[in-house]
């Protein structure tokens, strides 16, 4: 199922994916767009959080777990996305499912995450900020802060598994329309290809 006016921005960490949301946001009215992340900031997202700092170390499986149901509580849960996109408010969420594909698929394998994952709604366009990990780490660096994931051998392997799960949609729900972005282009460069996109579904920034 596609759902109308969500829009997912898709990248490993470092990829730019929260600066350009950022960018959207100011020109987005409220009341005309809604803005999120995953994890969330329920509290089923902020408890990821905690996992992600290394605070909480969990089972990889667990972990699978854990981000369905916060996502589930991001779609379904009141005033979720579904509810919003439904009511004509465009949805923009940074990282949905194809996180999960991406990202728990090196701990525990494919099949947990594509089941847990199966049933939820699809975004009516996902841009993919595609990066090599060594660029986006140094990115990462200059945070001060580093998550359990932010380690290069790993982001090699998910930005691998990220494309293939790109290619695989692209074969699988081809209505789905998918954007990949060149995410060490300049900030303002990526603005721009992303207002262009968004201008062909009426949506001017």
């Amino acid at each position: 199922m596609i759902l109308h006016n969500f829009i997912v921005f898709e990248g490993i960490d470092g990829a730019g994916t929260s600066t350009q949301l950022s960018i959207l946001q100011k020109k987005l009215p409220p009341t005309r767009a809604f803005f999120s992340a995953e994890p969330t900031t329920l509290e089923t997202g902020k408890f990821l959080r905690r996992i992600l700092s290394g605070e909480v170390p969990v089972n990889p499986q667990t972990a699978a777990y854990l981000f369905a149901a916060d996502r589930c509580e991001h779609i379904y849960g009141k005033d979720g996305i579904l509810k919003k996109a439904t009511d004509g408010i465009l949805c923009f969420s940074d990282r949905y499912l194809f996180s999960s594909l991406a990202y728990q698929s090196q701990e525990c394998g494919k099949e947990l995450p594509e089941l847990l994952n199966s049933s939820f709604p699809l975004p009516e366009i996902l841009f993919y900020f595609s990066i090599d990990p060594a660029v986006s780490l140094k990115r990462i660096i200059g945070r001060n802060v580093t998550e359990i994931y932010e380690k290069e051998d790993f982001l090699r392997k998910t930005e691998s598994a990220y494309k293939a799960v790109v290619e695989a949609y692209k074969v699988k729900v081809p209505e789905m329309k998918i954007v990949e972005i060149d995410a060490t282009l300049p900030v303002d460069e990526v603005s721009k290809i992303i207002a262009s996109e968004l201008k062909k579904y009426e949506i001017n920034l």
